[in-house]
């Protein structure tokens, strides 16, 4: 209701306010407040009408019944149905008047298409499931390629196909192609990874296709490839899958040795910061399940690098870093080797407080099981100097959940085995974390 009103209260009740365009500083141009979407107010450029009769840009309505509302947005009326219908009266004024004002520097708004219909892809993806039956690689190239081309329209094409089952239907081709000579339809199979990646999450039938063993043989083909967007969808895909079913990180690790190698060196090497993210999520995954893939980033040198990104991380990279730190923490050789880093407790101590929540409780979980599952008093009476006895407490004071909480205590009754070993253990410099929020 109170949208409602704030959007009568700038069209007016009885008639709409003008809008008035300023063209260089001694001539006005009024836009017929007809022409305007009472929404954001701006020139419609796909009007269509409600079944209360009133007119709004597609977009704009599309995100107001997205969002859940059920009722006009001028008038407040329950809407009897949710039917977009084109104005199309409307709409060729709007642009003959674009035309014609175009000496005033209007560019004219181009014809809208006809957005895809859930008919329109069904019908594409039975196309599509036929063509990888008979095994024409050519032919599901052009449907996908059309698929992907409708996608570009608009978030609701993409949105369309996504719920009208095109993702199994790629799934399905991906697996097809994936037991073929791979270099003969590389360019299928990396094209249907860049149209899967926006089409999670997916049914149990597509992700069973996708974590079959020849797909992800084949995913792990392309990320030791050097074609670095294909590398970056590959990812995203394996994050996605893997977040629905980690099982799937095991089986990744067994279909190709060479897969740890290829993700420390996409870590290693970004083509920006952020595109660290998904890799890194993929590798907390593998070596949560795989403790032979434990081993081998391990050996690889992973902990040190992962400590590396963090001194200047932003805070997605950040906790994805401490994710997989957490994760190497669960094998003793993993312990080891973050142990004898000189940046470890002190970077630990340091983001205690500083990410978020989440990013606290994989600090104090890298802690515990380094401290408490370790032998070594040096690291213990480390963390006391660097103030970890007081971010603790601050911890408890705060709130977290219930097993942070029992692993703070346990660690602050190690710790205070020690106090006598550090002279500034009750230095209340640390408790002005507590005013610091998530």
């Amino acid at each position: 209701m109170f949208f409602s009103r704030r959007i009568l209260g700038r069209v007016g009740r009885g008639g709409r306010k003008k809008k008035v365009l300023r063209i260089g500083s001694r001539r006005e141009m009024i836009t017929p407040t007809h022409f305007l979407c009472p929404i954001s107010l701006d020139l419609m450029k796909d009007p269509v009408t409600l079944s209360t009769g009133i007119s709004y840009d597609r977009e704009n309505i599309e995100k107001w019944l997205g969002e859940g509302n059920r009722t006009c947005p001028v008038t407040n009326q329950e809407l009897t149905s949710y039917d977009l219908i084109p104005n199309h009266a409307i709409r060729r004024m709007i642009q003959e008047w674009c035309v014609d004002n175009r000496s005033h520097g209007i560019e004219r708004i181009p014809t809208p298409r006809i957005p895809v219909s859930s008919s329109e892809v069904s019908e594409m993806c039975a196309r599509l499931e036929a063509a990888t039956g008979r095994g024409d690689h050519q032919e599901c190239l052009e449907l996908l390629g059309k698929m992907k081309g409708l996608a570009k329209e608009s978030e609701r094409d993409k949105k369309c196909i996504a719920e009208s089952g095109a993702g199994r239907v790629l799934s399905a081709c991906f697996q097809a192609f994936s037991t073929e000579n791979k270099y003969e339809v590389e360019d299928l199979v990396k094209e249907v990874l860049s149209a899967l990646k926006w089409m999670f999450p997916v049914g149990e039938e597509s992700k069973s296709m996708l974590g079959s063993k020849p797909s992800l043989r084949c995913m792990a083909w392309i990320l030791k490839g050097q074609d670095s967007s294909a590398k970056r969808n590959v990812v995203i895909v394996l994050k996605k899958l893997l977040s629905l079913d980690h099982t799937y990180a095991n089986i990744l690790a067994q279909v190709d040795e060479d897969v740890p190698q290829a993700l420390f060196e996409m870590v290693k090497s970004p083509t920006c910061p952020s595109a660290r993210k998904a890799p890194l999520e993929v590798i907390y995954r593998m070596v949560a399940s795989s403790p032979e893939a434990n081993g081998k980033f391990v050996k690889m040198g992973l902990p040190s690098l992962v400590l590396e990104i963090l001194v200047d991380a932003e805070k997605g990279v950040a906790e994805k870093a401490l994710a997989v730190l957490d994760g190497i923490c669960e094998s003793q050789e993993g312990r080891d080797n973050i142990c004898s880093h000189p940046l470890t407790m002190a970077l630990l101590v340091k983001k205690i407080m500083r990410l978020s929540e989440m990013g606290t409780e994989l600090c104090v979980s890298i802690m515990w099981k380094l401290l408490c599952k370790g032998e070594d008093e040096n690291q213990v009476v480390e963390a006391l100097e660097l103030g970890g006895f007081q971010k603790l407490l601050v911890v408890l004071q705060v709130g977290c959940g219930e097993n942070t909480k029992e692993r703070a205590t346990e660690l602050l009754k190690l710790m205070n085995l020690y106090q006598d070993r550090v002279q500034c253990l009750h230095n209340s410099s640390g408790f002005k974390y507590l005013k610091k929020s998530y």
